[in-house]
């Protein structure tokens, strides 16, 4: 294991007894023992008869046990780790004096008892090479004062084996219990110990009103170093780097192995830009590149939700491009405040983007996207993606997605009922985090109930690297919304966490190509062979392919030729109000009326989306 960094920090370092061995616990044990030691030996002091020993020097020594016991408990843990060596050795001899200079023989022998103070104590918080050298001291002192008495040279053989068993003993569990809460390979904290030490630190910053980062450091393509070299090497990766890092860090910073290549930094005291000055510094450390997420504490916020805005930073640092530090600002409380409010108030609203047919008439819609679309008044900038990631953080995402659902599908049914005939399909995004809550297909299902949309006309689209594949609930939830009709889309496909096992895990109906694709599609170069595949993929597993971002004639051409059925983007039609859709066919059908007295030519081919 890894032990304790120099000036008594918090850090766990280099063959550390056990995750009890910070600062604050080593001074206030010790402190502890040395007061209850000093002010028994003055209790026994003052009551013993005899007058064998030097009952003056025992009073002394009983009170200077006091004093540095007092001295430990007030300015321990700003004291060099070092000097607890010398407190513990002092301890030692102080017992060795009492028991030498006592004023009758019974007491000299109880006293010997307190060399278990000085064992246990060096089983708790040092390595074993430097505590077995602390109980071996005790025991050598404890074998030489007793005979110095004048009893037999075997009367310290007891005390000083119950001295050894007890320092052992206390070793060993102290040892066993903090495996649970250390990394064996990196003997840095793992993540249930992080957490042990995050909670006190947020009541610490609350009560200090002091500041406090947190930082989540992922050590990018991890993964190639074992399948390429093997687990050994990798592991001999995540040493250097953890030993790398704790170099770098001050008295009171905290590292953790939080799991496999990630690893977790408490900053107490620490604003967001020394934060990320700090990181560029761990980065920069390594030769391998890292994503990193940075973040800062405040007044009100659970350790849980500090940890989730850590870890968006991280995955945006990681769908950046990785290699980079990116900050999720804790500022952004006002806006989720707002954000609060305004899904209380119903005051967020919802746009349809057509969906259209590549085969049919080109250019037909025959179906909608729902869009979230909101102005905040404190963050202007704040985009649909900003929002979404507000909402999950501060665990609004449920009622969000409720109610752009709800709304959505009440729209839906009021355009579907204006126009009977239309039959048009209606997509609304789903959060991976509410699509993993138990009851989320219950809840699709009563909003399906009560606004009277029918379930073979929705689908739920699902952004895939927020969908944990392994997450059974969110399967099971897929499944069952399947099974009453409900279709499943995988959205932004052909980014983030791709690959064609996941596809066979998560059960689906539609893809929905990343619009980065469409956009490579340029007159002057020819088209991203990815696309044919895609094309391909989809025939052969029988799923539609919806692609995104068509901004263009010539993009839409070029994937007619491919074989793309549908599309969607600002070629065909921005995101409006339903009253405008409304409003549009209306239009749409006075048109087709006056040109050639026929009310059922639009239907027949579907509607025609706004310019």
């Amino acid at each position: 294991m890894r032990g304790i960094g120099a000036r008594g920090d918090t850090r766990t370092r280099v063959r550390a007894a056990s995750a009890l061995a910070t600062a604050k616990v080593m001074a206030r044990t010790t402190g502890a023992f040395y007061v209850l030691g000093g002010v028994l030996g003055l209790m026994i002091t003052a009551v013993a008869p005899g007058e064998d020993g030097n009952r003056a020097i025992v009073g002394t020594a009983a009170a200077i046990s006091v004093l540095l016991g007092l001295t430990l408990l007030a300015w321990g843990p700003r004291m060099p780790h070092g000097l607890h060596h010398a407190y513990l050795a002092t301890a030692a001899v102080l017992v060795a004096i009492a028991v030498y200079d006592f004023p009758n023989i019974v007491g000299a022998i109880t006293l010997a008892s307190f060399f278990v103070f000085v064992a246990c104590d060096a089983a708790l918080f040092f390595a074993w090479s430097k505590a077995a050298a602390h109980i071996g001291f005790a025991m050598v002192l404890c074998l030489l004062v007793l005979p110095a008495r004048g009893l037999p040279w075997w009367s310290g053989l007891i005390p000083a084996g119950v001295t050894f068993g007890a320092g052992a003993v206390v070793g060993i569990l102290t040892r066993m219990a903090s495996e649970a809460d250390i990394d064996v390979l990196t003997g840095l904290l793992n993540r249930r110990g992080f957490e042990k030490q995050l909670n006190p630190a947020i009541d610490a910053a609350g009560r200090g009103g002091q500041g406090m980062s947190l930082v989540l450091v992922d050590l990018d393509r991890f993964q190639k170093i074992n399948d390429h070299l093997g687990h050994r090497a990798g592991d001999a990766v995540l040493q250097r780097v953890a030993d790398t890092w704790l170099d770098l860090l001050a008295p009171g910073q905290v590292l953790a192995r939080f799991g496999g290549d990630v690893f977790a930094l408490l900053l107490p005291g620490t604003t967001e830009q020394a934060a990320i000055l700090l990181t560029e510094q761990l980065r920069a450390a390594v030769t391998m590149g890292c994503s990193a997420g940075v973040t800062s504490w405040q007044p009100g916020e659970s350790g849980s939700l500090l940890v989730s805005r850590a870890d968006v930073g991280l995955y945006r640092a990681k769908q950046a491009g990785r290699n980079r530090t990116v900050l999720e600002s804790s500022r952004q409380l006002p806006l989720a405040v707002e954000l609060r409010e305004a899904i209380d108030r119903g005051a967020l609203d919802v746009h349809y983007q057509p969906i259209v047919s590549l085969t049919e008439d080109g250019g037909q819609a025959v179906g909608v996207e729902a869009l979230l679309r909101w102005s905040s008044s404190a963050q202007p900038e704040v985009t649909t993606e900003g929002l979404i990631r507000v909402a999950e953080e501060y665990d609004l995402i449920s009622d969000l997605d409720e109610l752009v659902l709800r709304r959505a599908c009440a729209d839906a049914a009021r355009l579907q009922e204006s126009f009977a005939s239309l039959n048009l399909t209606l997509n609304v995004n789903v959060s991976g985090l509410e699509l993993a809550e138990t009851e989320y297909a219950e809840r699709v299902a009563t909003i399906l109930s009560d606004t009277g949309w029918p379930a073979d006309q929705l689908v739920l689209e699902v952004t895939e690297s927020e969908l944990a594949a392994e997450s059974q609930t969110a399967i099971t939830n897929l499944h069952t919304l399947r099974d009453r009709g409900v279709r499943i889309a995988i959205d932004d496909f052909g980014t983030g966490y791709s690959s064609l096992s996941r596809l066979a895990t998560i059960p689906s109906d539609i893809l929905k190509v990343d619009q980065s694709f469409v956009a490579a599609i340029r007159s002057d170069s020819p088209a991203p062979p990815l696309l044919s595949v895609i094309a391909a993929l989809s025939k052969s597993l029988d799923l539609q392919v919806i692609a995104e971002g068509v901004e263009t004639e010539y993009q839409a051409a070029v994937l007619t030729e491919l074989g793309f059925a549908l599309a969607q983007g600002y070629h065909y039609s921005d995101s409006h109000p339903v009253s405008e859709l409304i409003n549009d066919l209306n239009d749409g059908r006075a048109r087709a009326s006056a040109a050639d007295d026929d009310d059922e030519s639009l239907a027949a081919n579907g509607w025609i989306p706004l310019g």
